[in-house]
């Protein structure tokens, strides 16, 4: 997540547990028919993929560095061995806002409908961190397991889904950024890309930090939980309470603080960052102990799989269900 400069520190020291779940719309009763998904994410995969992204090889994968490549270059290997073609030439897509070299990598899984393969539905996250700090004298690289390699890891595990399975009516966008934490850079240069090219939105989800659990009755929550029905829908689409409304995410717009905003801001479509880090779960934000040992698994697989009849059903669905309300 894009650093919350002075926020984060006033909240993690002030903030003490209040677990209760505000009223919301998303409190509503919930579809009685969810997609029913057969595919069960294997923990095994989720485990391996995250161990790798989160490693000090990477060196904190900040962008412009030898670390992130070795992490495109892990990424892209990912999408070839699961048959998700690139959506450009090849998977590299070259920030235009950086100095030096650096890449977000984009996949595409065309859909199966003649007519709504021609809308997009875009999951993405961001894989690059804030890379070593050479300030401190023991532990220098922020891994940045949970801040994103967690969310990369579900939008790999949903590409993979949507490989095997040819389940998706729409085209599925997927998108890796780089340059998130140097001010949403990627997302930026590849947004400008695709409105000349006239791409056919219908939404977004952006992953964030969903490396741990929260203690409330729902499983996540969104950003801009009032800009759209996102929440809801998600909500009807997978019969539980899956999303929830987050006081802190409003109080603090993270909304504007990662990659789903430069989507908002040039589309003016349902672009939202979905996270499970509520300011009281997590003390290493930004931090060296940002670690694959401190993440759960469990919890990380069991939010992919619950999130598989949402994201099929926003592939699927015969018409545009989730719909700006401001």
């Amino acid at each position: 997540m894009k650093k919350l400069y002075f926020l984060l520190p006033l909240v993690l020291l002030a903030c003490k547990s209040n677990n209760s779940a505000v009223n919301d719309p998303s409190s509503s009763k919930v579809s009685s028919q969810p997609v029913e998904i057969t595919y069960k994410v294997e923990q095994t995969n989720v485990s391996d993929f995250l161990k790798y992204l989160s490693s000090d090889e990477l060196e904190g994968r900040e962008t412009g560095t030898k670390g992130i490549e070795k992490a495109a270059e892990f990424l892209e290997g990912f999408l070839k061995k699961n048959n998700v073609k690139p959506y450009f030439k090849t998977y590299r897509d070259t920030l235009t806002n950086f100095k030096t070299p650096a890449f977000n990598i984009v996949g595409v899984i065309e859909g199966n409908d003649p007519e709504l393969k021609k809308e997009f539905v875009v999951l993405s996250a961001h894989y690059d961190h804030i890379g070593v700090d050479k300030n401190k004298k023991e532990d220098v690289i922020n891994n940045g397991a949970n801040d994103d390699a967690s969310g990369v890891t579900a939008v790999a595990e949903m590409a993979k889904y949507f490989s095997e399975t040819k389940s998706n009516k729409r085209s599925i966008l997927i998108v890796f950024f780089a340059g998130e934490e140097k001010g949403l850079l990627g997302s930026k240069s590849l947004v400008e890309k695709l409105k000349v090219q006239k791409f056919n939105l219908y939404a977004q989800l952006n992953i964030e930090m969903i490396g741990v659990p929260m203690k409330r009755d729902y499983l996540a929550y969104i950003t801009g939980f009032d800009k759209s029905n996102m929440a809801e829908k998600i909500n009807e689409y997978t019969g539980k309470k899956t999303i929830g409304f987050l006081p802190k995410e409003a109080e603090y717009k993270l909304f504007y603080r990662s990659d789903n905003y430069s989507f908002y801001e040039a589309f003016k479509k349902p672009c939202q960052s979905i996270s499970t880090f509520d300011f009281e779960n997590f003390e290493f934000y930004h931090h060296p102990s940002d670690e694959f040992k401190v993440m759960d698994i469990p919890h990380m697989t069991s939010f992919i799989q619950e999130f598989l009849p949402a994201v099929t059903q926003i592939a699927n669905s015969k018409t545009q269900e989730i719909t700006m309300k401001n």
